[in-house]
């Protein structure tokens, strides 16, 4: 399966935004937006006005990008959404943010989403007190995430549990940093994925 293995700042060059690939560097002047916000390549800052297509095509990329997921898979999520009752667009977002890899980051265990992605393959979480090493496995409300009792001294979670205060947590999630887990407390809202997200425009491509 092809991935994509080079410097991830450009991703977040080309959409024009910090979709925090990198953790704690996003947050710094080191961040590539904050040195050169304009996409990258020879032509980056000449590039003119987008087509609809292009509008529509560049929002596909950048949520495909957030949430670290190829194309064949945003797809089929896409399908479930478009199955479901209710508005398709929020019904996909809300299938990404139940995603495992993203609920650990989300909770502060992972300082981003590719690191969550890593971590939970090697088998470093739980899920209702069964190990679950899928990083694509739905969460539900009232799930329970939480770190193996062997795995809490790894560096990289500890850094990342240190990074939570300032990060914070949404609301629809409840973590005890203490006994490193967190909760499910219900499924997301719209109102709750802050993200500049206009995923109407993800709906408007793949309806073609």
């Amino acid at each position: 399966m092809a991935r994509y293995r080079g410097p991830v700042c450009r991703l977040c060059r080309r959409e024009r935004m910090k979709l925090h690939l990198k953790g704690d560097r996003c947050f710094t002047d080191k961040c590539a937006i904050e040195r050169r916000n304009y996409p990258p390549g020879q032509h980056g800052q000449g590039r003119g006005k987008l087509s609809e297509y292009g509008k529509q095509l560049r929002e596909k990329q950048k949520v495909r990008r957030i949430y670290g997921i190829q194309e064949k898979q945003f797809r089929m999520y896409f399908q479930t959404a478009d199955r479901r009752k209710g508005v398709t667009g929020e019904q996909l977002l809300q299938q990404l943010e139940l995603r495992l890899d993203n609920m650990v980051y989300r909770m502060g265990f992972a300082n981003s989403r590719t690191e969550a992605r890593h971590l939970v393959r090697h088998g470093h979480f739980l899920v209702n007190g069964k190990r679950v090493d899928i990083p694509s496995y739905v969460t539900k409300a009232g799930d329970t995430v939480a770190v193996r009792e062997k795995s809490r001294q790894i560096p990289a979670v500890i850094a990342a549990q240190e990074n939570l205060a300032s990060r914070g947590a949404p609301r629809w999630i409840e973590v005890d940093a203490k006994s490193f887990q967190g909760m499910v407390k219900e499924l997301p809202r719209r109102e709750d994925i802050t993200m500049p997200i206009e995923e109407h425009l993800i709906v408007e491509l793949y309806s073609k």
